[in-house]
């Protein structure tokens, strides 16, 4: 990987939102460290009480602090970077090393208005199994979330108005305004990503929740309604 710097420009930016991520954002930043190409990086902080920002920081990345909520975190980030192409990457999601070139080559299609990766969960725990299983099936209709790695044209992320400041579903609506700019793509390259929300002994309570809340938005309840029913799951919270 080469970091662009203020001199350099950079075709994709790459923006992670994190909160209380000390046991995952090395691992992250690591992986994007191996990554073929050049890439702009920013960490947009929704206010970690742990070392998240310490940990940021000595790895040399640039990071930003700003209200907390993931869609705000990440609209600020994109605000703040300069890169062609936005890459929305979860603070838990590691790519793998070709992704740039994943991007780029589908992004060749002037059609195409950005695109998500297949997703991969990091245990072989029962759940994250089932996990894998539904993720790969919800793609068969078109469906996928924040944590697949989307990545963005800047011009139809612009167009499209971007990440709003949303408590739950900030992916699906932005990705529902995406779609009405052009083609959205699904790329057969795999990121590996956290299945910590589901362990515990959470998995079918989590699961059953998740799929109550998902239903209701696609039924029309306002996401801010949602959002009170939401409680955060992931160990650390990332929202």
């Amino acid at each position: 990987m080469v970091l662009a710097d203020d001199s350099q420009a950079a075709a994709i930016s790459i923006i992670i939102p994190t909160l209380n991520e000390a046991s995952s954002i090395a691992q992250t930043l690591s992986a994007v460290a191996r990554l073929d190409g050049s890439v702009e990086i920013v960490v947009v902080d929704g206010g970690s009480d742990d070392e998240t920002v310490q940990l940021v920081r000595s790895s040399g990345g640039r990071l930003i602090e700003f209200e907390r909520g993931r869609g705000a975190q990440m609209h600020a980030g994109a605000l703040a970077t300069h890169g062609s192409v936005l890459w929305f990457l979860h603070a838990d999601t590691s790519p793998p090393a070709d992704a740039i070139k994943h991007i780029l080559e589908s992004l060749r299609d002037p059609r195409v208005v950005g695109g998500s990766f297949n997703v991969s969960f990091d245990s072989n725990r029962f759940s994250a199994l089932c996990l894998t299983s539904f993720y790969r099936q919800l793609r068969r209709v078109g469906l996928c979330y924040g944590d697949s790695a989307i990545f963005v044209r800047r011009e139809a992320y612009e167009r499209s108005g971007g990440f709003k400041s949303l408590p739950i579903f900030e992916d699906l609506d932005f990705l529902r305004r995406l779609k009405r700019r052009g083609k959205f793509v699904h790329l057969s390259a795999t990121v590996i990503t956290s299945g910590r929300r589901f362990e515990g002994g959470r998995f079918l309570g989590t699961f059953i929740r998740w799929t109550a809340l998902q239903l209701l938005y696609w039924l029309g309840v306002n996401p801010r309604r949602l959002g009170a029913f939401y409680v955060p799951v992931r160990k650390g919270g990332d929202r």
